[in-house]
């Protein structure tokens, strides 16, 4: 039961989780009046690889796409390096690091402007990691996003080879090509016969 001082003031947040990070995560995208240190954007012009449009959506158990989850990749340049310092960043013009929520895209999409990473360690496939977060979740959901394109280092993959093998195509993003453009598009299911593999980190 609630007290009259909760009464006054509604429910605090150990009592829901509501999508606190667009105010304070993504302000920008949201249309607030402050800045945020990161966004949809990881390659700029001198980035080193190629340059890739990476974009789905995240989608409840009914297959209905979510408009308020917050992604959060990361990832090495076309070299198979990571930024070690924003200086460094700076000069490579790749950020290494990008987040985006899903409710300012009219079809719920998140949608990166990054490059395709190279493998960053011997015997991995080039991959991005995924962090998922939304309203109603505690702790954020790890998964990965693969390439359809990378068959063989797929194949050999350690990761990718321990999720069984009728769940493994959960985690590979399919490659499309429009007026030179390349996308690499991939939903991730949250729940549901094609729940997308989550991992524990």
């Amino acid at each position: 039961m609630m007290s009259a001082l909760e009464s006054n003031f509604g429910q605090t947040p150990s009592q829901t989780v509501g999508p606190y990070f667009a105010y304070g995560l993504t302000a920008t995208q949201y249309g607030y009046d402050f800045d945020q240190p990161f966004d949809a954007v990881l390659a700029l012009d001198n980035a080193r690889g190629e340059r890739i449009r990476l974009e789905g959506r995240v989608l409840d158990g009914d297959g209905v796409a979510i408009g308020d989850a917050m992604i959060e990749i990361s990832q090495p340049d076309g070299t198979g390096e990571y930024p070690s310092s924003v200086a460094d960043a700076e000069q490579r013009g790749f950020r290494g690091f990008g987040r985006v929520g899903t409710g300012t895209d009219p079809k719920n999409r998140f949608v990166f402007q990054t490059v395709k990473p190279a493998a960053s360690a011997r015997g991995e496939a080039p991959h991005i990691d995924v962090i998922v977060l939304m309203r109603g979740m505690l702790v954020h959901a790890f998964t990965r996003i693969y390439f359809d394109d990378e068959v063989e280092a797929n194949a050999a993959d350690p990761v990718l080879a321990s999720v069984p093998a009728a769940r493994r195509s959960t985690l590979i993003a399919r490659r499309q090509e429009s007026a030179g453009a390349v996308t690499y598009s991939i939903d991730i299911h949250m729940q549901g016969p094609n729940e997308t593999v989550f991992f524990d980190v």
